[in-house]
């Protein structure tokens, strides 16, 4: 199934939300009313998400929109709550009390069921040309192995990087996506996860 954009997932969350309070889904008119966009904005959503297999809809008749997930009826999306890291204590394993400034709540495709995941404030331009942008969310799939052009999350010294990875013949190479900045060659990295979605607020 494929995933959603930030957007289409509000619209589907709406939907959801709408259903179970009232017992009956919106019409496209409260949906648009609801987030002030035009009918026509409302329909393309809809017919995104029917065709990624999130929704379906009677043209026939009104209050026909049904969330779909895998084929059966799913009211509500899946929510994971996921500690948000702030700066990593010395010495300290990653997800202790130390470490964390919170957790948040993300929805699929963001996150996944039986999957583990932690979130990560960006900082700094070094994977600006890879789209990652400083004041990011970077929500990562817990991972102590990747592969060659993963962007991962690594633990250097005890400080987190997230850059692209690259294993060589005896080192490994963690390689900003900006010219600016230099390469890093490594022996003693330890991975701690592998970039899964980044969330930009606007």
């Amino acid at each position: 199934m494929r995933g959603i954009t930030a957007r289409q997932q509000e619209v589907l969350t709406f939907i959801s939300t709408f259903t179970k309070e009232n017992e009956y889904p919106p019409t496209v008119r409260e949906i648009g009313d609801h987030f002030g966009i035009s009918l026509r904005a409302v329909q393309d959503h809809i017919a995104a998400l029917q065709k990624k297999g999130f929704l379906s809809l009677s043209q026939k008749r009104s209050r026909s929109i049904r969330v779909l997930q895998g084929g059966n009826a799913e009211p509500n999306p899946f929510v994971s709550k996921v500690p948000l890291l702030g700066t990593v204590a010395a010495g300290k394993p990653l997800l202790c009390e130390e470490n964390l400034d919170g957790y948040i709540n993300l929805t699929e495709p963001f996150v996944r069921p039986g999957k583990s995941y932690f979130a990560l404030r960006v900082r700094g331009q070094s994977m600006i040309n890879a789209g990652i942008l400083e004041g990011d969310l970077a929500v990562v799939e817990q991972a102590e192995v990747a592969v060659d052009g993963q962007i991962v999350v690594a633990v250097l010294d005890d400080a987190i990087t997230l850059k692209r990875y690259y294993k060589e013949a005896d080192r490994i190479r963690l390689h900003p996506e900006n010219p600016a900045f230099s390469e890093i060659y490594c022996t003693d990295v330890r991975i701690v996860g592998i970039l899964s979605n980044i969330v930009r607020i606007y």
